[in-house]
């Protein structure tokens, strides 16, 4: 995460989960509110539902991950606050990844002439 700067306080999370539009997918839900800093700012929580530590971190691990990848094609100026969902099945980044790709196009937050720009050439 080299462009973004990371949400640590709970006031930051409370904002953006009451004024902020949200989708939810199988495995995680993305809220997403403009910011006036003109950076990028992200959140990954993962509550105890989701299963004990090890779990959790996993996801939360694959959720950065997963942002990692697209952190190029999301503009600046966004607070984004990724919660990873309980599921039956074990995460997978392919899972994350295309899930991740679809809500971040939902709420408008995702560049997808960059995207194809950059897989043509």
């Amino acid at each position: 995460m080299k462009k973004t700067v990371t949400l640590k306080k709970n006031y930051e999370f409370v904002r953006i989960y009451k004024r902020g539009r949200f989708f939810a997918g199988r495995y995680i839900v993305i809220y997403v509110l403009k910011n006036s800093l003109g950076a990028k700012r992200i959140g990954i929580t993962a509550n105890k539902k989701v299963g004990k530590s090890v779990k959790r971190n996993r996801a939360k691990r694959l959720i950065r991950e997963s942002y990692r990848v697209y952190e190029d094609f999301i503009p600046d100026g966004l607070d984004i606050v990724f919660v990873a969902r309980a599921v039956e099945t074990e995460y997978g980044l392919a899972m994350i990844l295309k899930e991740m790709k679809f809500l971040l196009k939902k709420v408008k937050a995702f560049d997808q002439e960059k995207w194809d720009g950059l897989r043509r050439s």
